[in-house]
């Protein structure tokens, strides 16, 4: 076993050994992660006892007891921290097969996870701040399987990451060349590094934009939490007091001053939110989306971004199961949208990987076509959901609007009776309202079935589609409830490697065409040469 040593040793394929760099041998090959990595796991234990410390120096205010425990306690956090990363450092082995990885894991049960190379989609490279001060990578083996990649070493060394990430792959193709001789008696062709082509990239000044459009008030959900959380610990409710009635003060004040200085107060204080709001989306999108560049290489899509936290993926183009584009309300006025991967590999912990996150659709259009898709045609042959279904829609939608009408108008009309005609008004209105809105939203909930693809639209004020090629849907089913067979409508449910594709509100007739078609698709496909496409 490698002892104190991380991936540094591992060779690529036809790399010549060296005194650093042995010869590779028959036996597995037994190796640990970066050393550093107990540092990492030490920070992160002390990371997650600040506020302990904090609240323990300071809940006794002029005590100097308290800062004494406050100091044994992160002495105490550091030490045993110290010993159990270490520990499980020491623990933590890794083996690189002929014709697997095994992950060895555990301090008090040990725990062994073996992935074929066969089953590896591809090894993805993420860093975040700290282990990129180090110049430690997290290594990913993405294999598809639901929950996030299956496999994963934190932390290694860059070098070593990066031949980590090369070796598996050549392992992999080799198995895969050797399957397609097998079968076909010939070689695919090779996967030999080319200069990789800009497919997307987002600069610093279209960032800016993304980031007006990323309006958030999580600040203050997240202050509100700790204050609570800090409440268990210390005494802030005269503080929240203070601050409270110096607010009543202010806010009685205004009110002295005439209804324009209150118009210009509460405009004031709206413009105070949409800054803390712009703020936070304007951080949260640099930090994630930084530096970010999609590219198309000879092993499919190259996803790279982030600031604190940088990410490295690489999604086969084979493994794209379907297309999602996507807006919100105010940015699909302006014309941007979004461009997601419904794919076999996993995206922290998502099958849908974004890869443009904001951009026109003359950006997305040549990715969705690099990808094997085509947008929709203006005279595509879309067909719209049921009318009983748009029917049934606005029954449902209102209905809860009307019961809370005749319930609430009943028990106000006894207690309250003054409030009643007011009340039952409200509710009718927005029965009303939720019908009309469910009619118009009807327009937009479309289907289309091609040669190669099936499409679905939805949504009025933000309006998405899903695309999926109809050789790589795996099944179809047609779903009915009690409602849609009494009504002569279904839901089309395709099997989707990697996510969900649901249509509903189909005529029964349409659904059994759609159904009907695709499966004779599916049974025309040979998945056996789409999973060696690579």
């Amino acid at each position: 076993m490698s002892e104190g040593r991380d991936s540094a040793v591992i060779a690529p394929a036809g790399a010549a050994p060296s005194k650093d760099m042995p010869a590779p041998a028959t036996a597995p090959d037994v190796h640990r992660t970066a050393p550093l990595s107990v540092v990492i796991g030490i920070v992160g234990t002390l990371r997650q006892a600040v506020i302990p410390i904090a609240l323990v120096a300071f809940s006794r205010m002029g005590s100097g007891n308290s800062l004494i425990a406050a100091f044994l306690l992160g002495v105490a956090i550091i030490g045993f921290g110290g010993l159990f990363a270490y520990i499980r450092w020491r623990r933590l082995t890794y083996t690189i097969g002929t014709q697997d990885i095994r992950v060895e894991s555990g301090v008090l049960s040990r725990a062994a996870r073996s992935v074929p190379y066969e089953r590896i989609q591809d090894v993805s490279l993420e860093q975040k701040l700290l282990p990129r001060l180090f110049g430690l990578v997290a290594v990913k083996f993405e294999t598809g399987a639901g929950g996030g990649e299956d496999l994963s070493l934190a932390y290694l060394t860059e070098d070593a990451g990066e031949r980590l990430r090369q070796l598996i792959r050549e392992r992999r193709d080799a198995q895969d060349n050797a399957a397609a001789i097998s079968k076909t008696g010939e070689a695919p062709a090779s996967q030999s590094e080319e200069r990789a082509e800009t497919l997307f990239t987002m600069g610093p000044g279209r960032l800016f934009t993304f980031g007006l459009f990323e309006f958030s008030l999580a600040v203050f959900a997240v202050l509100a939490g700790l204050a609570q959380y800090l409440d268990g610990f210390i005494e802030i409710g005269d503080a929240i007091d203070l601050v409270g009635g110096w607010f009543t003060e202010r806010g009685e004040e205004v009110a002295g001053l005439g209804a324009t200085v209150q118009v210009i107060s509460a405009l004031a204080g709206l413009f105070a939110v949409f800054v803390v709001g712009s703020a936070t989306g304007m951080i949260r999108v640099f930090t994630r989306e930084w530096e970010f560049l999609l590219e198309r290489t000879a092993r499919g899509f190259r996803r790279r971004r982030g600031l604190f936290t940088k990410t490295d993926v690489v999604m086969p183009i084979h493994r794209v199961q379907a297309i999602k584009i996507g807006t919100r309300f105010v940015r699909y006025r302006f014309g941007w949208h979004s461009l997601r991967f419904v794919s076999l590999a996993q995206d922290a912990g998502s099958s849908n990987h974004v890869v443009a996150p904001f951009a026109k659709m003359d950006e997305i259009e040549p990715i969705v076509e690099t990808a094997g898709f085509r947008l929709p045609v203006e005279d595509a042959d879309w067909h719209r959901a049921s009318t009983n279904y748009r029917t049934d829609s606005m029954i449902v939608d209102s209905l809860v609007f009307l019961v809370a009408a005749l319930v609430g108008g009943t028990v106000l009309v006894v207690f309250a009776p003054e409030w009643a005609a007011l009340a039952v008004s409200v509710l009718l209105i927005l029965a009303a309202f939720s019908a009309i809105a469910a009619l118009y939203s009807w327009q937009f909930k479309r289907h289309s079935l091609d040669d190669t693809q099936i499409m679905a639209r939805s949504g009025v004020l933000s309006p998405s589609s899903q695309i999926a090629t109809r050789l790589k849907l795996h099944s179809v089913e047609v779903a009915q409830g009690p409602i849609a067979r009494l009504r002569g409508y279904a839901t089309i449910h395709l099997g989707l490697a990697g996510g969900e594709f649901s249509i509903p509100g189909v005529p029964l007739e349409r659904a059994r065409e759609v159904r009907r078609e695709v499966l004779e698709t599916i049974a025309a496909t040979d998945f056996s040469e789409l999973e060696t496409g690579r």
